[in-house]
């Protein structure tokens, strides 16, 4: 069974970091586009980065460009989010996301239906931002 796990949620000051990890299992990694998503109160899922298979190359959406950084560790299966100079804005519920065909511009650009663009979502992991 195909399965994510995220952690690293919790509380941090504005301005300050926190970092997210996403373990898989169940697939091989290197085959599949790892994305991270949030979700804020009454708003839309909204992905935020994500690294395309094969070539690895890395896609951030422009809220969160030049201050989070994903990165992956294929011998761990793990893919990082790297959240700099968090600003309250930046609190939500966070999700982990796999698949071996989406393409990574659809992700940070805008899918209208996140939950069925990709085939695999790690449970949410809570990130709050005092101000």
């Amino acid at each position: 069974d195909v399965q994510l796990q995220a952690s690293g949620g919790g509380l941090a000051q504005a301005g300050g970091s926190l970092r997210l990890s996403c373990t898989a299992s169940g697939f091989t990694f290197g085959d599949y586009a790892m994305a991270w998503f949030r979700q804020g109160p009454g708003k839309e899922r909204e992905g935020l980065s994500c690294i395309s298979s094969g070539n690895g190359n890395k896609w951030y959406s422009d809220s969160v460009k030049g201050r989070f950084i994903i990165s992956s560790d294929n011998a761990k299966n793990t893919v990082y989010l790297q959240m700099n100079n968090l600003k309250p804005e930046d609190a939500a519920v966070y999700y982990c996301a796999a698949d071996r065909y989406v393409l990574c511009p659809t992700v940070v650009f805008g899918t209208p239906n996140p939950q069925a663009a990709l085939a695999h979502w790690g449970k949410e992991t809570q990130v709050t931002v005092s101000s």
